[in-house]
C-alpha cells in the first residue's frame, strides 16, 4: 500500500521550522517531537541543505515516514507524522513566510559542521565565495533602512546564515516584539553561540538594525544531541517493504539510544520535549564535551583507522582489537578533562557507565554504521572532536598522545586516498589533496586543523612516531 495513506493524525499546524532536512532530523528531532505532542499542535516545516531530494521524496509520502530502531532485542517500527510540510532549502519565500508567523516559535537546525561557514578564527568566513555572494545579496536588500528590504529571489541565497538571516528580518518587520528560538543540533561546542555570532557577524556586514533585534529578541539554546543514524540503504529499503508491505523511500534506521540536552533562556513557546526524554540543564558544556570526546572522537579515530585496517563498519571496526584499544587510550585521555569539567560545574556524567554503553552501541550488528559515512568532513570535525582534548591535555601537563595517535591516524588516511586518487569527501579536499603531496605531508595536514599544534616540536615527535 502507497505509505501517503497512512496519515492517521490530523496534519499539526506548522509551529517549528526546521533547517537540515535529513536522516538524523527525522530520527531525532521530528521523533521527539511526535512523543511529546499527544495533541498535535506542534508541526514541523522541514527544509533541506544542499538537495531537494529529501524533500521531494516526503512530499511524495505525504510527509509520511517509517522509523525502524534496530537493537539487540529486534526491530521496532514507527510511523512519525511531525513533519508536516518539507520544501527545498533554497525556498526563502517559504522560509520567510513560516518564520514571519506568530505562531511559529521555534527554529532547529542540522546542517553539519561545515553548514555554519566559521572561519580558522571559529567567526564567519567572509572569505568564502558563497558567505561573500550573500552578503552582497542581502546588502542590496537591505540598502534602504527606513523600508521593507527588497525581495531576493528563491535559490540566490546559498548559506545557512543567510537563509536564517533573511528569515528573520521578515519575522522583525510582521512581529517586531516576535520572540523565537534557535536551537542547533549540530556536533559543535556551544553551538548555540556558534549560531550566534555568524548571524551576529552577518547582520553586522550587511543589516545592523536586524542584528541588534535579533539580540534583543531571539533566544538561541545549546545543545548536545545523540542517536546513532547510519545512511539508509536499497537493502533496508527493500527487507521492510518485503515484510511491511510498504515501500518507504524515506526510510530512516537508527538505533535504541536517544538523547537530548538543551541549555539557554527560551521565551516564547515550544513542545514538552522533556516529556519524551529530553533534558534541560544550567550547563551544557560537561555534557557536550562527553559527547564530542568520546562518542563523536572514536567514531572519528575508527573511520581513519577502521579504514586503513579494510573495515567497513563501526561495528567491524570496534571488533579489531588494535582499533580498540586505540579508542580506549583516547577516552582515558578525553576522561581526564571530563572528570575536572564535571567537577567545576557540579554534575554527574557516570563516565564509566557512558564508555560501556557507547561500546555496546558501537558493537552492534543491526546498525550498519559505514566508516567512509563517518569520515566525510574529518577537516572540520577532528578540530572539535580530537584537537580540543588534545590542547587541553598539553595544557595540563600531559603529552596528549593519544588523540594526537588519532589525528596521526586521520592524516594518514588522507595521504592513502590521495595516493588512490579516491576523491576526498571533504569541506577542504582541494587543500587537503596538496598538504598531502608536500614533503612533510603528517605535519602539513596537522598544520590545517591546528596550527598551534603543528608548531610544537614534542607533537611533531609523536605525530611522527605515529605516522610510520
Amino acid at each position: 500500500m502507497p505509505h501517503s495513506s497512512r496519515r492517521t493524525l490530523p496534519r499539526a499546524p506548522v509551529r517549528i521550522v526546521h533547517l537540515g532536512l535529513g536522516a538524523f532530523h527525522r530520527a531525532h528531532q521530528a521523533w521527539y517531537t511526535a512523543h511529546a505532542d499527544p495533541e498535535h499542535e506542534w508541526g514541523i516545516a522541514a527544509f533541506t541543505g544542499r538537495s531537494p531530494d529529501a524533500a521531494e521524496t516526503l512530499h511524495r509520502q505525504d510527509d509520511v515516514y517509517t522509523l525502524l530502531t534496530r537493537g539487540a532485542e529486534g526491530d521496532y517500527f514507527e510511523t512519525i507524522e511531525s513533519i508536516v510540510a518539507a520544501h527545498d532549502g533554497g525556498d526563502t519565500d517559504a522560509l520567510r513566510d513560516y518564520v514571519s508567523r506568530p505562531e511559529v516559535t521555534v527554529v532547529t537546525l542540522t546542517v553539519t559542521e561545515k553548514g555554519y561557514r566559521r572561519g580558522s578564527d571559529g567567526r564567519l568566513d567572509v572569505a568564502d565565495p558563497d558567505i561573500t555572494a550573500d552578503i552582497c545579496a542581502l546588502g542590496e536588500a537591505f540598502a534602504d533602512r527606513e523600508n521593507p528590504p527588497d525581495t531576493i529571489a528563491n535559490g540566490v541565497l546559498r548559506t545557512m546564515p543567510a537563509r536564517l538571516l533573511w528569515a528573520l528580518d521578515a519575522r522583525r518587520h510582521a512581529l517586531p516584539d516576535g520572540t523565537i528560538t534557535l536551537i542547533p543540533c549540530d556536533n559543535l561546542d556551544d553551538n548555540g553561540s556558534v549560531l550566534r555570532a555568524v548571524l551576529g557577524d552577518l547582520a553586522a556586514l550587511t543589516s545592523p538594525p536586524l542584528g541588534a533585534w535579533i539580540d534583543a529578541q531571539v533566544d538561541v539554546v545549546s545543545t548536545s544531541v545523540d542517536r546513532i543514524t547510519p545512511r539508509t540503504t536499497a537493502d533496508d529499503i527493500d527487507a521492510v517493504a518485503a515484510r511491511e508491505g510498504i515501500r518507504d523511500e524515506a526510510l530512516v534506521v537508527t538505533e535504541p539510544f536517544h538523547s537530548w540536552i538543551l541549555s539557554g533562556r527560551v521565551r516564547a513557546a515550544r513542545p514538552r520535549w522533556e516529556d519524551a526524554g529530553a533534558s534541560f540543564v544550567s550547563d551544557i558544556e560537561p555534557f557536550e564535551q562527553r559527547k564530542l570526546w568520546m562518542l563523536n572522537g572514536a567514531h572519528s579515530l575508527l573511520a581513519s583507522d577502521g579504514i586503513l585496517r579494510g573495515h567497513e563498519t563501526v561495528a567491524e571496526a570496534i571488533a579489531d582489537p588494535e582499533c580498540a584499544a586505540l579508542v580506549h587510550d583516547l577516552w582515558d585521555l578525553a576522561q581526564r578533562r571530563l572528570d575536572a569539567s564535571a567537577d567545576r560545574a557540579g554534575v554527574e556524567l557516570d563516565l564509566p557507565a557512558y564508555r560501556t554503553a557507547l561500546l555496546e552501541r558501537f558493537a552492534n550488528p543491526a546498525i550498519v554504521h559505514r566508516l567512509r559515512q563517518i569520515a566525510a568532513d574529518g577537516s572540520l570535525k577532528l578540530r572539535a572532536r580530537i584537537v580540543e582534548p588534545v590542547r587541553r591535555a598539553r595544557a595540563d601537563g600531559e603529552t596528549g598522545a593519544a588523540g594526537i595517535a588519532a589525528i596521526a591516524a586521520w592524516a594518514r588516511f588522507v595521504i592513502a586516498e590521495v595516493q588512490a586518487e579516491r576523491p576526498l569527501d571533504d569541506v577542504a579536499a582541494e587543500e587537503l589533496a596538496a598538504r598531502a603531496t608536500d614533503a612533510d605531508p603528517h605535519r602539513a595536514l596537522l598544520d590545517l586543523l591546528a596550527p598551534d599544534l603543528a608548531a610544537d616540536p614534542a607533537v611533531l615527535g609523536i605525530l611522527t612516531d605515529h605516522a610510520r
